[in-house]
């Protein structure tokens, strides 16, 4: 496992006055519970809820958000460097499912307010799933896995098409949603890794597809350049992977407790963010991170939390809690529970992505 340059506001457009006055007139006359003034209002759903700070994403009785008219993109501004952490998760066939996250939500004492999930390249796109995370409070964060397809391919163009059409859904949808290219990418792990292309392949195939969304309009993208930690490649730099700042959001980070790797935060993450910090000063997000079960495992997920509290440049983390090649899951051991469900209920953790602030 293991953009053009930044919007600076909401991209508005300018409504000629016999328009704007007509949709006042529509407002006041519907009333501010019209479900076709809600965000992207969805008969078949009901309005999206709000909630304040320190209460749990998507509690019933909490005020609405405002409402936003489908013509004006979603600004994913105040989500970028949020007054809080994100607590995150991966759970299994999210999101084609969310029958995972009312149990993990009751074992860790809060809802999570991001939700990650694999998607294969040319698989189409989610856009029922990504609304049911959304509807939950949370961030959908899509880690784009291209498989069967390399890297100079798609910066070739190759599957310009699909790409176009996963571009125009997420700008339709109008939600937030991260999305990362080829996670990982200096590792020898993944056909899209070291052995497989160059840093060039990758550069240009994460800048090509982010100029395709851009051209769909599809500004609601959170965009998170997502390497592994160092430790397994410390030979491999990160500045070549580097698609550069009008193209990244967040710097993500892979990099998980393991029985034989470092115990200590600052040891397993500092020599990577330290190199990141040379040449990016983008928010750092740690895009996928557990800690292996054995004598450790509390400690180490303790470091976790101590090691998120002590650098205010980290927005947040997600942890991968599924069985894979190991037992990740933090409800499988009581002790190591018990140290997440402290942490985790520090107020700083975790918010409703639809009313940040």
């Amino acid at each position: 496992m293991t953009a053009h340059p930044r919007r600076t506001g909401v991209l508005r457009r300018r409504l000629a006055l016999p328009l704007l006055t007509a949709a006042l007139l529509l407002l006041t006359a519907c009333g501010p519970e019209d479900p076709g003034f809600a965000l992207q209002a969805d008969p078949a759903r009901p309005a999206p809820t709000a909630t304040g700070p320190g209460a749990t994403p998507g509690a019933p009785g909490t005020p609405a958000p405002k409402a936003v008219a489908a013509d004006v993109p979603y600004d994913v501004t105040p989500l970028l460097k949020p007054n809080r952490k994100y607590l995150g998760v991966a759970l299994p066939d999210v999101p084609a499912s969310m029958d995972a996250l009312p149990g993990y939500t009751a074992a860790i004492g809060k809802q999570p307010n991001v939700l990650a999930y694999y998607a294969h390249w040319q698989g189409g796109f989610d856009t029922a799933g990504v609304r049911r995370i959304h509807d939950a409070g949370a961030l959908p964060f899509m880690a784009w896995e291209p498989y069967d397809h390399s890297l100079a391919s798609i910066a070739a163009g190759d599957t310009d098409g699909y790409v176009r059409g996963v571009a125009k859904a997420v700008a339709k949808l109008n939600l937030p949603i991260a999305i990362s290219i080829a996670h990982e990418m200096n590792g020898d792990w993944y056909p899209w890794g070291r052995k497989s292309a160059s840093p060039q392949d990758f550069v240009a195939a994460w800048r090509h597809v982010h100029d395709i969304f851009d051209s769909a309009g599809a500004t609601n993208v959170i965009w998170v350049w997502s390497p592994n930690i160092t430790l397994p490649a410390p030979n491999t730099r990160l500045a070549p992977y580097y698609p550069g700042d009008s193209y990244v959001d967040w710097a993500g980070m892979t990099g998980y407790f393991t029985r034989t790797d470092p115990d200590v935060f600052d040891e397993l993450y500092g020599p990577t963010m330290a190199e990141i910090r040379a040449f990016c000063k983008k928010p750092f997000f740690i895009s996928e991170t557990a800690a292996e079960q054995g004598k450790h495992q509390r400690a180490d997920t303790d470091q976790l939390f101590s090691g998120l509290e002590a650098h205010d440049d980290i927005v947040g983390f997600i942890w991968f809690n599924m069985v894979k090649r190991a037992d990740w899951r933090v409800e499988s051991v009581p002790d190591t529970l018990a140290t997440f469900k402290k942490r985790v209920s520090d107020p700083r953790y975790g918010f409703d992505i639809r009313n940040p602030r």
